[in-house]
């Protein structure tokens, strides 16, 4: 888990994850990462906050 702490430090993000059976992509600013929650918390251009699951996440670039 140490290298989704220094996402926190790092600028925009690219996360391919799975939700609902289903590939998705999103690409934004780390928002929250809640390790107690297993969810990672991205916000986009627009502002849209995403809720990630740490263990749907496929690939981060």
């Amino acid at each position: 888990m140490f290298f989704l702490k220094k996402l926190i430090k790092n600028g925009l993000i690219t996360i391919n994850y799975y939700e609902n059976g289903s590939l998705q992509t999103c690409k934004g600013r780390v928002y929250n990462l809640n390790l107690h929650e297993q969810t990672l918390s991205l916000k986009d251009e627009k502002q849209n906050i995403f809720f990630i699951h740490l263990s749907g996440i496929e690939d981060i670039y």
